[in-house]
């Protein structure tokens, strides 16, 4: 089994009785890492996860899906023998992130409609989903501002404001896209962190605003690969999250330049927040350590 949390270090920054802050920890994320399901030799879906439970995270997607209905459906369930990747030792190592499974009775997979990479040896692992991501991405991520962390944590204090379907259910996530001021240009609430910012993506996308290079994205979630993915595409090169980054939204992030903060919280006039990677984008002139 892989990993379920990783070290990293991180800028962290906060603004106490009107005064900046800022000074570097160490700190413990959670992992992410993508799980490629197989059903009966076939490739079925790929999703990210913290490792660990494969089996039942599996078995619940199958009997989600309605390819199982109980346990005796399953004849067998494996991770796959070849799933080696080449890491900087040069040895190979087993990623743990291809499970084939195996049903009594013989169900076809449908044809996947998501692309994703598989090595010939139909190994997977974080640094494949990483560039897959580079090569897809059209952009370049060349600082072009530095925020005011004072600005920034306005803009995470003013999110509920234009959270209306938050107020009424508690049940919803919000992306917005912000200006380097922290000024908002447009806000979308979702069931779905990835549906939210898939809608202030397709605001500016008809709004003809693409690419996103002078704005800065903010979720009311934690940031995980899908969305470092969806912001690259779209060309931001500021993320912000209310709640933790994954392993892999920071190394994602680190890999194209991108900037990625975490736990913005603001306390009145006052807050903090993470900066996991990409700190040339927030301005800490006059920050005290």
């Amino acid at each position: 089994m892989g990993r379920v949390t990783a070290s990293t270090r991180l800028t962290r920054i906060r603004i106490r009785d009107g005064k900046l802050y800022h000074s570097e920890r160490p700190d413990t994320v959670a992992v992410e890492e993508p799980l490629d399901i197989r059903l009966n030799g076939q490739q079925l879906s790929m999703t990210m996860r913290t490792p660990g439970h494969d089996v039942e995270l599996i078995h619940g997607f199958l009997h989600a899906e309605g390819y199982i209905t109980n346990r005796d459906d399953i004849r067998e369930a494996r991770y796959c023998d070849g799933a080696v990747v080449e890491d900087d030792s040069g040895f190979e190592r087993n990623t743990y992130n291809v499970m084939d499974f195996t049903t009594r009775t013989i169900t076809t997979a449908p044809v996947i409609t998501k692309p994703f990479l598989t090595s010939s040896a139909c190994g997977v692992c974080g640094s494949a989903s990483i560039d897959q991501v580079t090569q897809r991405v059209r952009h370049e991520f060349v600082p072009t501002f530095a925020m005011q962390p004072s600005h920034l944590l306005r803009a995470q204090r003013e999110l509920g404001d234009g959270q209306a379907a938050f107020s009424k259910t508690g049940g919803v996530h919000a992306a917005a896209l912000l200006t380097p001021e922290g000024e908002r240009l447009v806000l979308r609430e979702d069931v779905g962190r990835h549906n939210a910012v898939d809608k202030v993506i397709g605001w500016a996308l008809l709004e003809d605003r693409l690419p996103l290079n002078d704005a800065v994205l903010l979720v009311s979630s934690r940031a995980s690969f899908e969305i470092v993915q969806k912001a690259a595409m779209a060309g931001i090169g500021f993320i912000a999250c209310v709640s933790a980054p994954s392993s892999l939204a920071i190394d994602t992030a680190q890999r194209l330049g991108i900037t990625l903060c975490g736990f913005v919280r603001s306390e009145g006039d006052d807050g903090r927040f993470n900066v996991y990677c990409g700190v040339e984008r927030i301005d800490l002139s006059g920050s005290e350590s």
